[in-house]
């Protein structure tokens, strides 16, 4: 003889089981959903670095082809460019005085520092002309800025 109080557990027990098991099931989905997020927001970053070290070499080298016409820059024009944080295509920026430069899918910007004696890795008593070279690199929502110092001589 069957127990009536018992009747339809076992159909209670599956049931809170598969609810339980469907839980789950939705939290690893959540949980790889977002590891997938974040792997493609590192492969962006990486690649706008890629990008904004290739634009910077590019920058380097036409430093010492073009490293004459670069206007001598004057006062806060001789600051970092506040505009590369901001930048997406090339052209003149007025209060920066840098002129973007479109290289390997970035762009870079060159500021002629002035001349100066006693640089790093330069012959000593050797005067040398400094360029600041800013590369931008974007890649998706993700953008790289590197910088530096290029001493002419």
């Amino acid at each position: 003889m069957r127990n009536p109080a018992q009747r339809g557990m076992a159909l209670l027990a599956s049931l809170v089981f598969l609810l339980l098991l469907t839980l789950i099931g939705l939290s690893s989905l959540q949980n790889a959903t977002l590891q997938e997020k974040m792997t493609g927001n590192l492969m962006a970053r990486n690649l706008s670095f890629q990008i904004a070290e290739s634009a910077l070499r590019t920058g380097e080298s036409a430093v010492r082809v073009e490293g004459a016409g670069v206007p001598l820059c004057v006062a806060t024009q001789c600051l970092p460019p506040a505009e590369s944080a901001l930048v997406t295509e090339p052209g003149f920026n007025a209060a920066s005085g840098v002129m973007w430069v479109a290289a390997a899918q970035g762009l870079y910007g060159l500021q002629n520092l002035g001349p100066v004696l006693g640089a790093v890795n330069v012959p000593a008593e050797t005067q040398a002309n400094l360029f600041r070279v800013t590369a931008v690199g974007i890649a998706g929502q993700s953008r790289s800025v590197v910088e530096s110092v290029y001493a002419l001589y």
